[in-house]
């Protein structure tokens, strides 16, 4: 083998690429059908079999939000409001939270390092729903119950970013930092001015999996106020009102998904770049 290279053939190409269309159609179709629905008056919703255009568009379905939103206590504002705080202040939090962990982990030594490496990588194991129970435990216990960092601290406490950023870390060479400390940098400075300026693509790939997450959240299982729910609440309590807003919750529907896909779009050069380098040490 030595002297040749390892190349597809042209049919090799041509199935990898129609492949590659036919899954990504698959995932795009339900997203199509949401965005076209929201713009489809009640008379073609119900169809059959479904069409896949809109002879009729109508943006009655997000006017209608507005009317049905006006007849409940607490205004779209505050659903609105609710959901960029928390998704703001989780994920900018996180971000530093776990990079400074990361950072710890994978440059820093102290006692206990090896175990607590192999409790985060453990901790990855476990869905929300199993840790739901003790993280309300904990916040009835220390009186956060309805309250905003009921909302902002269980999607901060998640092992994977730490995990995540360790990895890019140890990518950093060590003559990097040994350098700087030779200089006189502390680790407040070497982290601060080196090591994070050189992790964007890591924290921007962080950035998109923890808005998602936060953007999706309810807030129903730590609050009971009404005033501190979130937009997929929303969603909800417009569903509750059987098929005839059917049109209305697709609508609130796109707009949801609207932020999340401006991020992924913002940020999807940097998620290939950590993919690509996360774990490579010099």
């Amino acid at each position: 083998m030595t002297g040749k290279t390892m190349n597809r053939s042209r049919a090799g190409n041509a199935a990898a690429f129609l492949f590659l269309a036919v899954f990504g159609v698959f995932i795009a179709l339900p997203m199509y059908y949401s965005v076209i629905n929201a713009f489809k008056p009640i008379s073609e919703l119900f169809l059959f079999p479904p069409r896949f255009v809109v002879y009729h568009p109508t943006l009655q379905n997000f006017a209608e939000i507005l009317r049905v939103q006006s007849q409940s206590l607490i205004p779209t504002e505050r659903y609105v409001f609710n959901s960029v705080f928390v998704t703001a202040a989780s994920t900018g939090g996180y971000i530093l939270l776990a990079s400074m962990a990361g950072y710890a982990m994978a440059k820093l030594r102290f006692p206990g390092k090896t175990i607590i490496n192999r409790v985060i990588v453990f901790a990855i194991l476990f869905r929300p729903e199993v840790t739901a129970l003790p993280q309300y435990m904990l916040m009835a216990k220390t009186g956060m119950l309805d309250t905003f960092w009921a909302l902002i601290l269980p999607l901060m406490s998640t092992s994977f970013g730490v995990f995540l950023m360790g990895q890019f870390i140890s990518a950093i060479p060590d003559d990097v930092l040994e350098a700087a400390r030779i200089d006189g940098a502390g680790e407040k400075y070497s982290f601060f001015k080196i090591v994070l300026p050189m992790m964007r693509p890591a924290w921007m790939t962080l950035m998109i999996l923890t808005f998602i997450s936060s953007w999706n959240v309810t807030g129903a299982q730590f609050t009971y106020s009404e005033s501190m729910k979130m937009l997929p609440t929303m969603m909800q309590q417009i569903n509750t009102g059987g098929i005839i807003r059917t049109g209305v919750t697709a609508a609130v529907s796109v707009l949801l998904m609207l932020p999340p896909i401006v991020i992924f779009l913002f940020c999807e050069n940097s998620v290939v770049e950590t993919m690509a380098y996360s774990g490579i040490k010099s």
